[in-house]
């Protein structure tokens, strides 16, 4: 981000957000690694703030396939010296491990992973970040999500979040990630148990269309929020963030209500 538009974007308190299932780094059919092109395409978006899904913390597999491969984890490859970076490790295999990962260029407070996995085949978390965003009066709430296949396990692990994170009171809070929502039912318990609006819901009316990344259907991908106005809400379609990955990003403009 230029001086120029930091400083625009802080007299306006506003931020930029973004979420993006990385896939792992990644192309559609797990031919290509793209992790390079990913930050390349994150720098562009200039966000604030970045709710990944999908990165992986080590994989020895990869870095002999693959010449280019990060040595260290994806998020801090994707973080470089723009971004703050909190990883919570999720699935762990024989050569690595994988989860969520937040990018911040505010100072991070805290971070804290919490397993809400509903079986060992399956291993999601929820990645809980305490954010210093300069014109806050108190911390920013993040969490960084990544829900079941199965909607059973869709609904505990939505409770579960919605138990973590209700000791924030009214405070303004942004959850995102990918939610795996087809039904589209997770907007009402947002609401109910938090009093959490979904960005491209308040912009355009409904979830944006994020995957497949290709040909965009299902509505999978979303930044939830609270305490804020949008400004803008996008899906980024088309090249180069079809070929990134099997889902789309979403980003969000916000200014504090």
């Amino acid at each position: 981000m230029t001086a120029s538009a930091a400083t625009a974007r802080a007299l306006a308190r506003s931020m930029r957000v973004v979420t993006l299932n990385i896939h792992k780094g990644l192309s559609l059919f797990n031919r290509r690694m793209v992790i390079h092109e990913l930050r390349d395409g994150l720098k562009k978006i200039d966000a604030d703030l970045v709710f990944l899904q999908e990165v992986q913390g080590l994989n020895e597999r990869n870095a002999l396939r693959f010449g280019a491969w990060p040595q260290g984890g994806q998020h801090e490859f994707l973080a470089g010296e723009e971004w703050q970076h909190a990883y919570g490790r999720n699935a762990v295999y024989e050569h690595g491990h994988h989860g969520n990962a937040i990018l911040s260029r505010f100072p991070i407070l805290s971070s804290d992973n919490h397993d809400v996995s509903n079986h060992r085949f399956e291993k999601r978390g929820l990645l809980h970040c305490r954010i210093a965003v300069p014109w806050f009066d108190e911390p920013l709430d993040c969490a960084c999500a990544h829900l079941s296949l199965h909607e059973k396990g869709r609904r505990r692990q939505l409770d579960a979040l919605g138990t973590h994170l209700a000791g924030a009171g009214t405070a303004p809070m942004i959850v995102a990630g990918d939610f795996n929502d087809w039904r589209q039912s997770a907007c009402r318990g947002m609401a109910q148990r938090l009093n959490l609006t979904e960005v491209s819901v308040m912009h355009h009316g409904r979830p944006a269309r994020t995957f497949p990344s290709i040909i965009p259907v299902l509505r999978l991908d979303r930044i939830y929020v609270r305490g804020f106005r949008v400004i803008n809400a996008q899906a980024h379609r088309g090249p180069p963030w079809s070929l990134l990955s099997d889902h789309l990003a979403v980003s969000a403009e916000l200014v504090i209500a």
